[in-house]
């Protein structure tokens, strides 16, 4: 029961993350020792199960999909994205800057942790570290495009954005905001828009099981290189979570619709250190590397 519980929290503390933009569930995982075990059983959605369920092969199903660990884990995501969307979509609207410094400071130490799994540190691993780091610099510059709620664009969404989710470093929420789709998706969130939510949860379920083969498949051969690569990843969102930053917007006209402004690029700035609210957003940033350090203390205790 108690290891349940455990695996249940990690679960909200993913969900969490992935409802923040710039945050990655997938860096989460990695920190709490359960990123290998959650490729794995991900992974296990394949042939095999489909053939056991049609074969009425229940418990032997439920067995190789690791389906009390899979399912505990994934309960813990969808109830904290569920109540923590409407929560979020409050704060980043009023309190910006104070929520994203907060992330920024889990994220700013989660490097250290992701980084120290790296067994042995060559030019593979360099080189790798290097490049993830500018494919995530890169993703945080594009210009987002405008909202979309065709179905099959919606699909497409979901699977970029879960590949991204377990991603460590890689946000789902900002492949939405990049695909314009950040604002349609929590909102649909919030109201039960089913409509929205059907042909993203099928483009999910079907990135997931598609990306977590590769992804299992490089982890297996290609360990350090593959860890550095994430690290770099890690490093590279911090561009995206910077809390002194403001946002270029455009006015985008929709059929039917009223215009809607959406965010196009970023400038960003040093913060004022005579600035009450300067310190406010230093202070959560210690408060959310204090969290992760936690959380990784809390995930060595499980082990």
């Amino acid at each position: 029961m108690t290891n349940s519980i455990g695996v249940f929290l990690k679960g909200l503390a993913m969900g969490a993350a992935n409802v923040i933009p710039g945050v990655s569930g997938g860096t989460i995982a990695l920190i709490t020792g359960i990123y290998e075990r959650l490729i794995n059983a991900i992974k296990q959605c394949d042939l095999t199960a489909i053939k056991l369920f049609f074969s009425g092969q229940f418990k032997a199903l439920w067995e190789h999909v690791d389906g009390r660990w899979l399912t505990t884990l994934l309960a813990g995501v969808a109830a904290s994205i569920i109540s923590l969307a409407r929560l979020f979509e409050y704060l980043l609207a009023e309190y910006e800057r104070y929520t994203m410094a907060f992330f920024f400071g889990l994220i700013l130490l989660s490097i250290v942790y992701v980084a120290r799994q790296v067994t042995r540190w060559d030019t593979g691993s360099m080189a790798a570290l290097l490049v993830g780091t500018v494919i995530a610099i890169s993703i945080a510059l594009l210009a987002p495009a405008s909202e979309n709620d065709n179905s099959l664009y919606v699909f497409l969404c979901g699977v970029m954005a879960i590949s991204s989710m377990i991603l460590p470093g890689l946000s789902g929420s900002f492949v939405l905001i990049l695909m314009g789709n950040y604002a349609l998706v929590l909102g649909a969130i919030s109201s039960f828009s089913l409509d929205i939510l059907i042909p993203l949860a099928l483009g999910c379920a079907f990135g997931l099981v598609v990306f977590s083969h590769i992804l299992a498949w490089v982890f297996k051969r290609y360990a350090n290189q593959t860890l550095a690569l994430m690290t770099g990843f890690v490093i590279g969102s911090l561009v995206v979570i910077w809390p002194w930053k403001s946002a270029i917007t455009r006015t985008v006209e929709r059929i039917g619709k009223p215009p809607r402004e959406v965010v196009t690029s970023y400038d960003w700035f040093m913060p004022q250190l005579q600035a009450a609210t300067t310190w406010v957003a230093i202070a959560l940033m210690i408060a959310g590397a204090l969290a992760i350090w936690l959380m990784e203390r809390f995930a060595s205790d499980q082990h």
